[in-house]
């Protein structure tokens, strides 16, 4: 197998951000945004994904925490798409569901090359700590948009934080299940022949 490896920067006038990633790794995470929550997320995403990542970012939370979470997860997606390469011998398709306590979350994912983005739920509370809670759909869109993922996420609770908690670890689930090597499966795993 090829090394699933990328390290991407991204730099704008809102944010500075370093990211590396090893889809094939042990789940090691160092994670600094500056938002303690989504620090929280991205080592649950690495943890239960089994990703080794690591995220610094320097951005303008002076003003909110949209461009921070936006900008992280257009950079995680451009760092997925780049490790994964041509695709050949992934899965490709996931479907997981993944509780926390009262909260479930569900993730259907294709890693497609075709981006498309659905959600469906509510959060029960509008932040958690200082994360703004709808930046947590957001994260899923702007991931899906940068990574090629047809992404679509369901959940339902009571806790936001069960809620985007529950979200994080599904989506790590379904892209370790969607990002692995099937032996049996010497191309992509597409009639056209390129995904």
């Amino acid at each position: 197998m090829t090394d699933r490896t990328a390290a991407v920067t991204r730099e704008t006038a809102e944010t500075e951000i370093e990211v590396t990633l090893d889809v094939d790794g042990d789940g090691d995470a160092t994670i600094d945004t500056e938002i303690g929550f989504l620090d929280h997320m991205l080592e649950s995403f690495a943890t239960h994904g089994l990703f080794d990542l690591t995220v610094t970012c320097d951005g303008d939370l002076e003003i909110d925490d949209h461009h921070t979470v936006e900008d992280v997860a257009i950079t995680i997606g451009e760092a997925l798409e780049q490790a994964l390469g041509d695709k050949r011998g992934i899965v490709r398709f996931a479907d997981r569901r993944v509780p926390l306590d009262e909260a479930v979350a569900g993730i259907v994912l294709d890693i497609s090359g075709r981006p498309h983005f659905e959600f469906d739920g509510e959060f029960s509370q509008a932040s958690v700590g200082e994360l703004t809670s709808h930046m947590a759909q957001h994260f899923l869109r702007s991931l899906a948009m940068n990574a090629g993922l047809t992404l679509h996420a369901e959940v339902t609770g009571e806790n936001a934080h069960h809620e985007i908690e529950a979200l994080f670890k599904c989506l790590a689930r379904a892209l370790d299940d969607a990002t692995r090597i099937d032996e049996r499966r010497a191309d992509v795993a597409s009639t056209k022949g390129t995904l």
